[in-house]
């Protein structure tokens, strides 16, 4: 029998090594896997649509779902979760030593509708009363000149944004101090190579991502995994197809990061850090499907409308392929 063949393209994760390697084939499928940086994979599918099927910015899938004809539809498949606090970086010429004494700064942000800055912003407003209209914006390449919005922005006047110069980067200006903070996804460079000029706003960062989870239950998602509306039309049952994938190979790392007799990773502490986890946050701490991350992708919503980047607020049922809401039970 044919088997569909479709093209996904995804970052290298372990919990998408499965798909690659072929221990998990999704039902009637054959992929064809390409292992791309995520900036790639986003430029490629929302610029050109080049993938079947790709790993995706939540943020930038939320903005294409209010616009005219949306290209992609998501399946409730998280490969990338990442708690942020640690992602916030002040310049020591700021002065900055507390959460709020951000307002009425200069922060950098790659782009202001990157779904990590989203979080970040939505944050610090429910935590520490930074509303995300009290700070400039400046936007660009963090390590690399030249770096635009992927998707153009449609912002209520009280947000300001602003580019910075075609010859500038964030992490240069972070060191600087021609910009007092930075909201990313990646550490900036300058973080290693200037760390006189650059520091953390949050220098035990795990211990208050660790405390934010304990209080709110809220394990940050980062990335979706999109199907183009026309594959998905013409093959409604891979939605379910890949959903079912995904959750196998998932559920393989999970079990083999247990495994005593020879460490799956290069951590030293790696069966500390699972114990450790597992006791914070459930023996499932990374779930896939609707009904364990409504909570979360809910917060995110209301973050994302309240910052400007979606027109309306977005309900979670709007998201996802419905085949994936719910699964058969014998």
């Amino acid at each position: 029998m044919s088997r569909l063949p479709l093209t996904l393209a995804c970052w290298n994760y372990d919990r998408t090594q499965a798909l690659v390697d072929g221990r998990v084939r999704p039902d009637g499928i054959d992929l064809n896997v390409q292992m791309l940086e995520v900036e790639e994979t986003f430029f490629r599918m929302l610029r050109h649509r080049e993938f079947d099927a790709a790993e995706m910015s939540l943020s930038s899938y939320c903005m294409t779902l209010t616009r005219p004809d949306p290209p992609f539809i998501a399946l409730p498949v998280f490969p990338s979760r990442l708690f942020r606090h640690g992602c916030i970086f002040v310049s020591a010429a700021s002065g900055i030593t507390r959460p709020e004494d951000l307002r009425g700064k200069r922060i950098g942000v790659p782009e202001y509708q990157m779904t990590a800055p989203v979080w970040i912003r939505g944050i610090l407003a429910d935590e520490y009363g930074v509303d995300p209209a009290d700070v400039t914006y400046v936007t660009g390449g963090e390590e690399q000149p030249g770096r635009e919005e992927k998707l153009k922005l449609a912002l209520p006047g009280r947000f300001r944004v602003e580019p910075i110069g075609p010859e500038d980067t964030l992490s240069a200006m972070l060191a600087d101090g021609r910009i007092d903070a930075l909201h990313t996804a990646r550490i900036p460079s300058t973080f290693y190579t200037r760390p006189d000029a650059v520091r953390r706003l949050f220098p035990d960062f795990k211990a208050v991502e660790q405390d934010y989870f304990r209080r709110t239950g809220i394990f940050p998602i980062m990335h979706v995994v999109v199907i183009r509306r026309d594959v998905y039309a013409a093959n409604r049952w891979a939605a379910r197809a890949l959903c079912k994938a995904f959750e196998a190979a998932r559920a393989l790392v999970q079990d083999e990061l247990r495994v005593t007799a020879s460490l799956r990773t290069m951590l030293p502490w790696q069966i500390a850090a699972v114990e450790e986890t597992a006791a914070l946050m459930g023996g499932d701490w990374w779930p896939y499907g609707v009904s364990a991350n409504r909570a979360v992708l809910d917060t995110f919503l209301r973050y994302h409308h309240a910052q400007g980047l979606s027109a309306r607020r977005l309900a979670v049922e709007e998201l996802f392929a419905p085949e994936c809401f719910e699964g058969f039970k014998i």
